[in-house]
């Protein structure tokens, strides 16, 4: 079944539980839909690495590692583009005030670069109120 969202189609999902051991499934619903549209290797991987962090932020962030709540991926399709919109079931957080992981003080912390890394790799990348769901575009 399509849906229509102003000038985006979507044309898959998928819906997993908060468990990191569903990434897998989130890898291959990615190569599916990139094999079907024909999507290069260099942005193939932009997508792989920006969409599995994304659902990864959703999983440990969004929902606590609750396997009762999911995160949805959905990909949509625009003229000349895919977007992939990764969807969780918390409260959200302020993505306004991140710390920036380029700062010295931040440099050298493990954590606190998703954000920073997906937008880096996309075309564009919105983040909607009040912080759990997150749109990742790619020119192609």
């Amino acid at each position: 079944m399509l849906f229509m969202f102003v000038d985006c189609i979507v044309i898959d999902r998928v819906i997993i539980s908060s468990d990191l051991k569903n990434l897998d499934k989130v890898e291959s619903f990615i190569d599916k839909v990139c094999c079907l549209k024909d999507v290069s290797d260099d942005i193939y991987g932009n997508i792989l690495m920006s969409c599995t962090e994304a659902v990864s932020n959703a999983i440990i962030h969004g929902n606590h590692c609750n396997t009762i709540l999911n995160v949805e991926v959905l990909i949509s399709e625009t003229v000349g583009s895919l977007v992939f919109t990764i969807i969780d079931q918390g409260v959200g957080f302020d993505f306004h005030s991140l710390p920036d992981p380029t700062s010295p003080e931040n440099i050298e912390k493990e954590n606190g670069r998703g954000i920073f890394l997906i937008k880096n790799l996309c075309d564009e990348m919105v983040i909607d109120e009040p912080g759990n769901v997150i749109h990742i575009t790619f020119k192609l």
